[in-house]
């Protein structure tokens, strides 16, 4: 079986720009990888995404963001992920369970024990080996994110970064309770630091 990684945190953290770093580094070393997505990374999802992070998924019902999130990884993990792993292949995933349950869960204010059981039905039980969890305070995330999407051309996917600000913080705050409870596989990296000194610290974490 291949290793299954995924990386988690507020809008603006860094973790796709570290994500796709730790790719690279995997790539030059010989191992195979894939780098996916949530939502996306399927024709399913794709599609969803676009209303899930957009201004098109305004006044969605909390309870149906949550399904629809389930929807895309059940689709993903069968697809796409569990196949690749049965390969050999690293599988590196930008947002997974914990996002739903810091998001819908800690954010929305949705039954965690019921987002476990909606996360374990979605993925078949298939967890991460090691989630890097990229802490940053909201403020400075969400400034990093609105900038970047300023600057993007594509379609401005900012639903989540509209939110208020105490909704980030709630959602940080279910991440870090989320590390404390699974020290073992969720690692909680410092992303108020420069890039290169993250991407070191995130190697020196998978090389163990």
């Amino acid at each position: 079986m291949g290793l299954f990684i995924t990386f988690e945190g507020i809008e603006g953290c860094g973790k796709t720009t570290q994500a796709a770093l730790l790719d690279e580094h995997l790539r030059s070393k010989g191992v195979e990888t894939l780098l996916m997505r949530e939502p996306g990374g399927t024709a399913l999802g794709e599609k969803v995404r676009g209303i899930l992070l957009t201004s098109e998924g305004a006044g969605i019902d909390a309870i149906a963001e949550l399904f629809l999130y389930e929807a895309c990884r059940a689709q993903l993990v069968n697809d796409v992920i569990r196949p690749a792993l049965a390969k050999g292949i690293t599988v590196i995933c930008d947002r997974f369970i914990d996002s739903t349950v810091a998001y819908q869960g800690f954010g929305r204010g949705i039954d965690i024990a019921a987002i476990t059981s909606a996360n374990t039905i979605a993925t078949n039980g298939l967890s991460p080996d090691i989630t890097l969890l990229i802490d940053c305070p909201p403020e400075a995330g969400i400034r990093r994110a609105l900038s970047r999407l300023d600057a993007d051309a594509g379609p401005r996917e900012d639903r989540f970064e509209r939110e208020a600000l105490a909704f980030h913080t709630k959602v940080q705050g279910g991440y870090l309770k989320l590390a404390a409870s699974n020290p073992d596989r969720i690692k909680v990296i410092n992303g108020e630091r420069e890039i290169p000194l993250i991407h070191k610290e995130i190697c020196d974490i998978i090389k163990r």
